[in-house]
């Protein structure tokens, strides 16, 4: 039997701000190292995962810095094959913006070529198992396309590479809702492995998620006011610790066990976070309240806003305040905030998210126009993140799964 103290370890691919490695790291896991190739969402990490917690191992042969994966496997290959069979767990999954159901779902989008890329890092190290997330679109399949051989779904792909390299799999669309998420977020989450029995770890990870979180004194569904009533911006407001030009909001009281949960001692009147409120012409405000007043929270109302403002959106919606909230994206205007006329801030996001309040997010707050293809601002490396408490669920079932085998 392994050591209930023992550290598993883990390499964590395509990590972003830490969604996945918050996680992991307080379900008892050690990163060996972490590839990620945005600086500003390596920042955030590192500071939160490096600086003030101890998750990275980090080896000696690898500077502890930003990697695109495709050099990473090229330049470091020896390194790499040398871990051969010596690594329990790879975990992560590809950027999903290609394969997301809420975007333009481009086949040709280039970020899906590293799905490929992925399989080459597994084929390099080889790890006993393999954790996999990703979008719901990652499971269909692309309707246009050039080629019929390309109709095949990118899950089924992962799927028959996985086991023609010797491992079993399972995988399962999950709601993160169902986990304490104050969230509907729907995921692709796949489990590999050479000597565990996947289906075992969706039984566990279902099993426990109760007793997780009463442990917690957390509810199993929880709504979006809930989650952030004490972060509104009736609770007053002060100029901006990071951008000058704006006001951030103030702690009110906590008013529920999930906003204890996540606030820590942060007390009443201290600045949160990354807590920027956007600054609205008067004209948006006033459309905002009118929206608001109309009282269909939770209603994709894009063609009310065409018809009555004039402005084209695919999705926008004014949040339910009794239900959790929906998918977030990294676009913060797609939803008003369910009382007051404004969008959410880059910290109810990560409320929403489950990112507790002392994870602070590094980087500019938004960014546009072409930029929106290589940038990575905090709402992004929020809207990106996998929710740290579903991730905690996940590695304490891989955990306990290991433990089982032992």
């Amino acid at each position: 039997m392994k050591e209930k103290n023992k550290k598993y370890e883990y390499i964590d691919l395509f990590s972003g701000c830490g969604g996945l490695a918050l996680g992991m790291h307080c379900s008892g896991w050690k990163a060996i190292f972490a590839v990620e190739k945005n600086q500003d969402a390596f920042s955030t990490l590192s500071f939160n995962l490096n600086e003030k917690e101890s998750h990275f191992v980090w080896p000696k042969w690898l500077p502890f810095q930003t990697y695109d994966i495709n050099k990473l496997i090229v330049e470091y290959k020896k390194q790499l094959s040398a871990l051969s069979g010596k690594i329990t767990l790879v975990a992560g999954g590809p950027p999903c913006q290609g394969f997301s159901t809420a975007g333009q779902r481009n086949e040709k989008d280039i970020r899906n070529q590293l799905v490929e890329s992925y399989i080459k890092f597994i084929d390099l190290v080889t790890p006993d198992s393999v954790f996999f997330e990703n979008v719901r679109g990652f499971d269909q399949a692309f309707s246009k396309t050039s080629s019929k051989k390309k109709r095949k779904k990118y899950s089924t792909y992962v799927v028959e590479e996985l086991k023609k390299r010797g491992y079993n799999v399972a995988f399962k669309m999950i709601n993160f809702a169902d986990y304490g998420v104050p969230q509907s977020r729907v995921r692709f989450i796949l489990f590999a492995s050479k000597t565990l029995k996947p289906s075992s770890f969706f039984d566990i990870l279902e099993e426990r998620r109760q007793g997780f979180l009463k442990e917690k004194g957390l509810l199993q569904s929880v709504s979006i006011k809930d989650a952030i009533s004490d972060l509104e911006e009736i609770n007053g407001t002060i100029q901006c610790p990071d951008c000058k030009t704006f006001r951030s909001g103030l702690y009110g009281s906590p008013k529920t066990q999930y906003q204890r949960y996540c606030r820590g001692k942060k007390r009443k009147g201290q600045v949160p976070d990354s807590h920027r409120f956007a600054k609205h012409r008067d004209d948006t405000k006033q459309r905002f309240k009118e929206l608001i007043a109309l009282n269909i929270p939770g209603k994709n109302i894009s063609d009310l806003l065409d018809e009555k403002y004039g402005v084209k959106k695919n999705c926008f919606s004014v949040l339910n305040a009794d239900l959790p909230s929906p998918t977030l994206t990294s676009n913060p205007d797609d939803h008003i905030h369910y009382l007051e006329p404004r969008t959410l801030t880059v910290r109810e996001y990560a409320r929403i998210q489950s990112f507790p309040d002392w994870f602070e997010i590094k980087g500019k707050y938004t960014t546009g126009g072409e930029c929106r293809k290589n940038d990575v601002p905090r709402y992004t490396q929020i809207g990106n993140a996998i929710p740290p408490l579903f991730a905690e669920q996940a590695g304490l079932a891989l955990i306990e799964l290991l433990n089982n085998r032992e």
